[in-house]
């Protein structure tokens, strides 16, 4: 497993109390499989927004795509937060064709770090998500089994 790639999503927000740093989580994965911590990438999406996915670069930022966007709105108005203002994650998307989710807005909070100068090269968005908004109801994709199976 030396050679190989990991990608991987979030969905993990009942299992917080068991969270590690995203530099633990590949150390880790370091050790027991062999995974180079370059090789191993954090995606920010959701099943909402079929086929939009904000891949992580090796610097840790989240990136759009061509085909996406995402922005950042000020909870207390949801206007357009500045570059580094943190804020509630919007994403947008011209994927979706059966069903109106171009535009979600999450209960995620975020932060814009830039745009066509992240030190990876990509050029376009990135950002980083800071977490979910206090008291949202907590909900995922991973960690919807029931522990009674």
């Amino acid at each position: 497993m030396s050679k190989g790639v990991l990608i991987h999503g979030g969905g993990w927000k009942k299992l917080v109390n068991e969270k590690v740093s995203p530099e633990e989580y590949k150390a880790r994965l370091n050790e027991v499989c062999g995974i180079l911590p370059e090789n191993v990438h954090d995606y920010y999406g959701m099943v909402e927004q079929t086929g939009c996915v904000y891949m992580e670069c090796k610097y840790g930022h989240l990136h759009a795509s061509a085909f996406s966007d995402v922005l950042i709105r000020r909870p207390y108005d949801f206007s357009l937060a500045e570059k580094g203002e943190k804020g509630l994650v919007e994403v947008v998307s011209v994927l979706p064709g059966s069903y109106p989710g171009h535009i979600l807005l999450t209960e995620d909070e975020g932060v814009i770090l830039g745009e066509d100068d992240c030190p990876c090269g990509l050029r376009g968005k990135y950002f980083k998500i800071e977490g979910r908004i206090k008291n949202a109801e907590i909900r995922g994709c991973s960690d919807t089994y029931e522990s009674k199976f």
